[in-house]
């Protein structure tokens, strides 16, 4: 790699983004499959990993990685989750300085740059913290698809195939999506239980069910349960009268106007929602933001 040229890695549940960008604004930009160091094994990520090497066919010297899953130890000690990871960006792509960092942290660059607010996940997975303008100082616990992420594509589509399973929803809507995508019961319990991405298989349903939101009731109250969840268990936890929100994922940013409208009955104002971070993070990385 050309000196001054930098590597971003954004890795999220179902994508990983990696961008090439240089000191003159060029950019190569390619998309691999997602990588949670929380969830995943070491194969699956090393061979991501060796995909995008393979794919930018270039060295390294400068990379900032931001992944799902990824906390670091008291005093930025490396925790063991990123070992493999480390190994296989020195061995594949001849990294050098390498920066280890949450997608937390990547999407609060991205949205408050050097300045504070509120950052906010909600794609596949859902995550939140208070970021100061050089960290994350304070953080609602995800606790993850089984436990947490409220407000997610992935939490979304939980509830739907739940009361799927159950026989809880409408015939008709039952009927409908049973047609479109060929479920049934071994099926779903094979891809949650012993599938290589749960949440994403979950997240996979959600735009199938917001295509609904509005037209049929289920589904409106629904997709409203799981918003209202995310703002009054997550959300209203943090000093929203001083601070305002911002969002990064491609599920909200789709239906941004459904969290707004939502959003303004709590009294929780949006500065701004991002489809992809990898923007701000440019600028970031660059000194432009």
């Amino acid at each position: 790699m050309e000196e001054g040229k930098k590597l971003i890695v954004e890795c999220g549940a179902t994508k990983t983004t990696w961008c090439v960008a240089g000191p003159d604004g060029e950019e190569r930009r390619i998309y691999t499959g997602g990588i949670n160091l929380s969830t995943m094994g070491g194969e699956t990520i090393d061979a991501t990993i060796s995909e995008a090497a393979g794919t930018l066919a270039c060295k390294a010297d400068e990379v900032h990685f931001y992944a799902a899953g990824l906390i670091m130890g008291d005093g930025g000690k490396m925790p063991p989750s990123v070992k493999g990871v480390d190994d296989a960006l020195r061995r594949l792509m001849g990294a050098g300085n390498i920066e280890y960092a949450s997608d937390l942290t990547a999407a609060a660059r991205a949205l408050f740059g050097h300045g504070s607010g509120i950052a906010v996940i909600l794609g596949t997975g859902s995550n939140s913290g208070f970021y100061d303008g050089k960290g994350i100082v304070r953080s609602v616990r995800s606790a993850g698809f089984i436990l947490g992420d409220e407000g997610s594509g992935a939490c979304l589509g939980k509830l739907f195939m739940a009361d799927f399973l159950k026989g809880l929803m409408p015939e008709e809507v039952s009927r409908e999506f049973a047609l479109t995508f060929s479920v049934d019961y071994s099926t779903v319990v094979a891809n949650v239980y012993h599938g290589s991405s749960p949440s994403g298989y979950l997240g996979s349903f959600a735009p199938w069910i917001m295509e609904r939101y509005g037209k049929d009731g289920y589904v409106t109250r629904l997709v409203e349960r799981n918003i209202k969840d995310f703002m009054e268990r997550v959300l209203l936890q943090y000093d929203i009268d001083r601070y305002e929100v911002g969002v990064s994922g491609g599920y909200a940013a789709a239906n941004r106007d459904v969290f707004e409208r939502i959003g303004a009955g709590y009294g929780i104002r949006f500065s701004s929602f991002l489809d992809d971070p990898m923007d701000g993070l440019v600028e970031y990385h660059s000194g432009k933001k």
